[in-house]
């Protein structure tokens, strides 16, 4: 019986990890390559205390807990890449932005904790 409690535990995170159909996943080497890009949004939905301590200067720091309120002052025909500290946040970020209607969403793997900028 707890075999099976574990078992659907692991399943549980396991889903819960995985990328929404349409969610892209980059590397922090990938995203090296596309920051200078002006046609991609940036957003780092860390907490304010997070992003103040260590940040990349192209992301706009939006906490996860906030973005839905905001999702009107992101371009839903533009690009929008997602960090966090570690990936978790990010991919939740990019669930939510890709059911919101944004078609075009990356989620940096390994978050700041992968980031060698």
């Amino acid at each position: 019986m707890e075999w099976i409690i574990i078992i659907a535990i692991v399943a549980f995170f396991t889903w819960r990890m995985m990328p929404s159909k349409g969610v892209k996943t980059i590397s922090t080497e990938q995203l090296k390559d596309v920051l200078k890009d002006k046609s991609k949004q940036f957003i780092d939905v860390r907490t304010p205390a997070e992003y103040k301590g260590r940040h990349i200067h192209e992301f706009k720091n939006i906490p996860l807990n906030l973005l839905k309120s905001k999702l009107d002052k992101l371009d839903k025909d533009k690009e929008v890449v997602v960090i966090c500290q570690s990936g978790m946040r990010s991919s939740q970020a990019a669930n939510m932005l890709k059911k919101s209607g944004f078609t075009n969403v990356s989620n940096v793997r390994g978050g700041m904790s992968a980031w060698r900028g």
